[in-house]
């Protein structure tokens, strides 16, 4: 069963549709294929909700063996690509391959497939090979076969245990024998993304590009106007770079700056930069090299790996004048006014486009007001969209996320009702009687759960 987890907002409304067109279609499949949706939004399915981390609308999830299976669905949003998928996601994780021409018809020229090869179809690599297969058949295709010789490329003399994964880039197949469960997944998942992904209009490569950027390497980005006179000389550069890196946990793509509007955006980055280098770690710090030239690839990318680069904070500009009841914080001042302020604060991040958002700010308006006498409270907003936020301390995954950080040091989630009299309690029950010495220690009161809309990954 797949169940889409919705809310009226715009990606569900327009997903609506489709998602009714295949439902009907799965349906009267032999045996049925049943689409299911639920309205998170309401009151009475917010155990559900929680249950499955929902955190962004529309999510949709895959459940199989009674629910006690659970996997992200990543497949196409309209109604053909969605029964495509879910037919495939409904069979075996693994396909056996019989003949050259299953071998054709399963690997085919655009595709990326892990392949193994085994002498016998049981034992422990067998095992650890669908157990994988399994775990990671939402996003990657998988087959099996007792006969290297019916497969296009590689050695046709191996009688295994091997994994082959065929790719259309790069070297086009690569071997692995270590079926360790955790050293099998990372060579599917590493393998199956090019040396340098290609992010442009081609929606062929889309797929790599939406795996680049889930992977949890430090992302190595270029952005470059594809129809520049420079633009072959700084992608070969860059592939030189990112071809002397291998194995140092790095990822590499190159934009086309037309075709990246949103990921530019999304860095905080003008095109009056391009072409740029941009890097972000798993830890969301960010560095930037601008109007980057092809001799200082090589060079900047060198400081990088040494330590010598200072990383780059994208924020708006502080305000001059902040004199509304709810203050504007930006990134560049989010240690004097939240941080290092010695105030209660509590903070909202916020998305411009976001509708509960815009619910929300008449009622922290008179929060404020109602602690206009109080000089140790401090009620703030900051755009999550236009500023970086410090990760290990705020966890924002949807809009509005609220947080408080009391005048010594303790951080804790907002999670209740959103009205005026709740966050005035919340903040009394908060805030420390007096100042003492600050701490760094974090509080999480639970999870955050809700969003009107997926934002970061969407938004590239």
């Amino acid at each position: 069963m797949k169940i889409s987890f919705g809310y009226r907002c715009g990606h569900c409304k327009s997903l609506a549709p489709e998602y009714e067109k295949a439902a009907a279609e799965l349906s009267s499949q032999s045996p049925p294929i049943f689409l299911a949706k639920i309205d998170a939004s309401e009151e009475s399915n917010k155990g559900i909700a929680n249950e499955y981390k929902i955190q962004g609308f529309p999510t949709i999830k895959i459940l199989r063996k009674g629910g006690k299976s659970v996997q992200d669905y990543n497949g196409p949003r309209e109604a053909a690509g969605i029964v495509t998928y879910v037919k495939k996601q409904s069979g075996p994780a693994s396909a056996e391959i019989k003949s050259a021409d299953g071998a054709a018809e399963v690997i085919g020229e655009k595709s990326v497939v892990a392949v193994g090869v085994f002498p016998k179809l049981s034992g422990e690599e067998f095992d650890s090979f669908m157990a994988v297969a399994e775990k990671l058949r939402a996003d990657y295709d998988f087959a099996h076969t007792l006969d290297a010789k019916l497969l296009p490329r590689g050695d046709s003399s191996v009688a295994g245990p091997v994994v082959r994964l065929f790719k259309p880039f790069d070297e086009l197949f690569v071997d692995s024998k270590d079926f360790n469960g955790e050293a099998l997944e990372k060579f599917v998942k590493e393998s199956s993304i090019p040396l340098v992904t290609v992010f442009d209009k081609d929606p062929s490569n889309h797929p790599y590009v939406s795996k680049f950027f889930d992977s949890p390497a430090t992302k190595v980005m270029m952005f470059v106007n594809f129809t520049g006179e420079t633009a072959e000389s700084l992608k070969s550069k860059f592939r030189e770079v990112a071809t002397s890196s291998k194995g140092q946990d790095l990822a590499f793509l190159v934009g086309d700056a037309e075709s990246s509007q949103g990921a530019l955006q999304y860095f905080g980055l003008e095109e009056s930069q391009v072409p740029l280098i941009i890097i972000q770690t798993p830890d969301s710090k960010k560095y930037l090299k601008a109007n980057v030239v092809v001799d200082q690839i090589e060079s900047w990318m060198k400081d990088f790996k040494d330590g010598k680069v200072a990383a780059h904070k994208k924020s708006q500009p502080i305000p001059a004048e902040n004199n509304e009841p709810v203050k504007v914080v930006v990134a560049e001042s989010l240690d004097d006014m939240v941080f290092n302020s010695g105030k209660n604060v509590l903070i909202e991040f916020y998305a411009p486009w976001c509708g509960h958002c815009q619910k929300l700010a008449p009622i922290l308006d008179e929060v404020a007001l109602a602690f206009q006498n109080d000089p140790s409270v401090i009620v703030a907003k900051l755009d999550a969209t236009a500023n970086d936020i410090p990760s290990d301390t705020f966890d924002v995954k949807g809009f509005p996320t609220i947080y408080f950080r009391s005048a010594d040091g303790k951080v804790v989630v907002y999670e209740g009702s959103r009205t005026k009299e709740d966050f005035i309690s919340f903040i009394e029950k908060n805030k420390p009687a007096s100042h003492g010495e600050e701490s760094s220690t974090t509080i999480r009161s639970g999870e955050h759960k809700t969003a009107e809309e997926s934002a970061a990954k969407d938004e590239l």
